[in-house]
This record gives C-alpha cells, sequence and structure tokens, in this order.
C-alpha cells in the first residue's frame, strides 16, 4: 500500500447516514479537518428534486422525529428542505391494549406544543443532509468506501487510526466516530463489547392508504404478539390528503411469515382487524418487508480514540421510534463536547472529552432500552392478573395529567 493512496484527517467519521451526517454538518462549523465515509456512493449534491418518487410511492423506512431532532434539523438548516418534499406531523396519540380496556390519549395542546412528533421518511432526511454536507470547505466526503481493516498507528508522534478499503485506499485521523449502523464494521474491527439479545420478533413494514383519515394522530394497539402501530404521512407538502399511513407491526416470527405469505386482499382484511378498524378498511397497501429484532448497547462508547455514537452503540426495540432520537442527540452531545475540549484547549481525542460524552449519553440510552425492554415484556404478558393491572395501570396514568405530561415530553426529547 502506497502513501500515495493514504489520507490523513483530524477526525473520520464512518457512516453517512441521518446520525453521521448530522455530526458531520456540526462538527463542520470548526476549522476540523473531516472526512465522512460512506459504502454507498454519495453526491454530496442530493436535492429533494432529485429523489421525488411517485405520489402514492413512499419509503417503507420511517422515523418519528421528536422535537429535540428537529430543533436540530432547523439548525443545520436542513429541515426546510425536508418540509419541502413532505412531513406529516402528528398532534394526538392514541394507545390501547388489545386485551381488555386500558388506554391512553396523549395531546399536544395538554403540554402546549403544537405537535407531539414529525413522520418522516428516511430517504428525505437523508438526502436533505447530504444537500447540506457539500456547503462545508472542510468537509470531504469519501464514498464509496468499504471497510475492510482497521490499525492504530504511529506517526509523527501522533497516534492515529487508519481505516482500509477494499480497493486499496487508506485514511487516517487522530478520532475515528463510528456511525455506521447497527452492524457496524467500525465496532467490531475495534474489538467494542456488546451486550446483546434477540428479542425474537419480526418486524413487519409498509404503507397503506385507509378508509378513514389519520386525523393527524398515531395509533398504537399493543396486542399479545407485538405492538402494531398506525403513522401518519402525507402525500405531498401541499397536499393535505390524511389517508395514508406508514405500518409497524412486530410479531412473533411464525406469524410474520403467514402475514409475509398473504395476498394483498387477504393481508389488508387482517391488517383492518388488527387495528380495530379504527381507520375503516385498508384500500391499498405497498410491498411489505420484514426483518428481525434485536437489542444491543456497547458496554463503552470510547475505546483509545474511537468513540461509537447511534445504532453503532445502541439498537432498542421500535415500539416508541426512539431509535433515531437517541442517535441524533449523540450526535449533538458528541458535537458539543468535542467543540468544548477544543475550546479548553485538549486534543479531539482526549479521554476526558470523549468520556464526558459518554456518561451524558450512557444513562439516557440505557433508561430508554429498559424502559422499551419494560413495556414490552409488560404487554407480552397474558396472566390475568397482571392483564386487570395493566389496562388498570393505563386507565390511571391517562388520568393523571402531570405525569402524562412527564412521559411525552420526555419522548419528544424536551427534557434531556
Amino acid at each position: 500500500m502506497s502513501d500515495s493512496k493514504i489520507s490523513e484527517f483530524d477526525i473520520v467519521i464512518a457512516g453517512a447516514g441521518m446520525v453521521g451526517a448530522s455530526l458531520a454538518c456540526l462538527l463542520a462549523e470548526s476549522s476540523l479537518r473531516i472526512a465522512l465515509l460512506d459504502r454507498e456512493p454519495l453526491t454530496n449534491t442530493g436535492s429533494i428534486a432529485q429523489t421525488e418518487r411517485k405520489s402514492e410511492k413512499f419509503d417503507p423506512r420511517v422515523s418519528a422525529i421528536s422535537q429535540a431532532s428537529k430543533n436540530l434539523f432547523v439548525e443545520l438548516g436542513v429541515w426546510q428542505d425536508v418540509v419541502a418534499r413532505r412531513v406529516c406531523s402528528y398532534r394526538e396519540m392514541q394507545v390501547w391494549d388489545a386485551e381488555g380496556t386500558g388506554s391512553i390519549h396523549f395531546s399536544a395542546a395538554d403540554i402546549n406544543q403544537p405537535e407531539l412528533g414529525n413522520i418522516v421518511e428516511n430517504s428525505i432526511l437523508t438526502t436533505a443532509l447530504q444537500g447540506k454536507l457539500s456547503q462545508y470547505n472542510n468537509l470531504h466526503i469519501v464514498s464509496p468506501f468499504t471497510i475492510e481493516s482497521l490499525t492504530n498507528i504511529e506517526c509523527d508522534g501522533k497516534h492515529l487510526v487508519q481505516l482500509n478499503s477494499e480497493d486499496g485506499q487508506s485514511i487516517r485521523a487522530a478520532l475515528v466516530i463510528a456511525a455506521d449502523g447497527a452492524n457496524s464494521k467500525v465496532r467490531q474491527l475495534a474489538g467494542f463489547s456488546c451486550r446483546e439479545w434477540d428479542y425474537e420478533h419480526q418486524a413487519l413494514v409498509t404503507t397503506v392508504r385507509t378508509q378513514h383519515p389519520h386525523c393527524e394522530t398515531a395509533w398504537q394497539r399493543f396486542l399479545e404478539t407485538g405492538p402494531l402501530a398506525f403513522l401518519p404521512l402525507r402525500v405531498t407538502a401541499h397536499d393535505d390528503d390524511q389517508h395514508y399511513c406508514s405500518i409497524v407491526w412486530s410479531m412473533l416470527p411464525e406469524k410474520a411469515e403467514r402475514i409475509m405469505a398473504l395476498s394483498d386482499v387477504e393481508f389488508k382484511k387482517e391488517l383492518a382487524a388488527a387495528i380495530e378498524f379504527k381507520l375503516g378498511n385498508i384500500e391499498w397497501c405497498d410491498r411489505r418487508f420484514s426483518f428481525p429484532l434485536r437489542q444491543r448497547h456497547a458496554v463503552e462508547y470510547v475505546k483509545d480514540n474511537i468513540v461509537l455514537a447511534g445504532d453503532a452503540a445502541h439498537t432498542i426495540h421500535p415500539l416508541a421510534g426512539q431509535g433515531v432520537n437517541l442517535g441524533l442527540l449523540d450526535a449533538r452531545v458528541l458535537a458539543e463536547e468535542i467543540m468544548r475540549g477544543l475550546k479548553a484547549g485538549r486534543s479531539i481525542s482526549d479521554p476526558t472529552v470523549l468520556l464526558r460524552y459518554q456518561r451524558k449519553r450512557k444513562g439516557n440510552n440505557l433508561s430508554m432500552m429498559w424502559l422499551m425492554e419494560g413495556f414490552k415484556r409488560l404487554f407480552a404478558e397474558q396472566n390475568l392478573t397482571v392483564r386487570w393491572l395493566r389496562n388498570v395501570g393505563m386507565n390511571s396514568v391517562d388520568k393523571l395529567t402531570p405525569i402524562k405530561n412527564q412521559m411525552i415530553r420526555r419522548a419528544m426529547g424536551l427534557d434531556r
């Protein structure tokens, strides 16, 4: 490998998804030399128009963007691009138990907010972020770059991490940030330890058109086999058609196999019944996808001058849509700590700087993960006494406005 193929930066970010691209934009406000790597080719000049789809076609991968995440996108100057394409605010949330009468209703009006959150297709967010990347002179996009190996080297008295690609390219940096997803190659190569377990559930996702409007409401029913969520969508920025929803249905693998094998007609009937016809019949459905659900959490987020963020550090059950929001909070805090360290005269890979990020985020992420695990286990329990207590508890919390509002503010990221 010749030195002509080696590039050196201050920071290398692996992964140009929502978390990695957001972190790159945050850090690019500094004078640091930053490289953003991704295994997929990026044009760095993406525009909303370039990814326009037919009005009835949606990305099956969507995110429930919290107020804290929206604030971040506003600060980065990309939210207006998202709104120009399409985004659906939801102002209400209805949650109920299929095995009883327990239910909770959340409303943005109760906490004096215009909305509880926004449902956005992942492709729209990443396109808007990638369009922003080209505006920074000190930010270099290197793609496609498939990481094959990782080595620690000493160069001119500096401790650097070198990432080597399959085609012979190498990139060195004083700090490497792994934002390359749940199956992070950087995390694996660096030898981070993780605690992980299989939920023994599959998530089925698709898009549907419903008979009745969703009324800017997120609907979630806890079934015996797993939660089912209807997340509201809009067709275009200028079309207020409220009949499209993104579906996230968590279920046992054997049921997922059966549901995936149904015809569209059979699937629409079963889906409408599963949500108790709250939105009438299902009039149309897009292609269905399913994937296994697994929880994972890195024991440490920092190892020498390598740090984990987003799904590379933690993945949780999608029942509350908090995964990407936790990752975006990671990005914000990590950028804040790096910039704070620079102002104090510390190096970007100073353990004091990186461990401060870990302390601020690890406990928050763990608490949300255990909360989601608790919900999953609680609603999977079919013991009659537990079911009765569960329903009484839901109805009681629904009447305790201060507690309910505190829960929703936490989910929105307003109390971090």
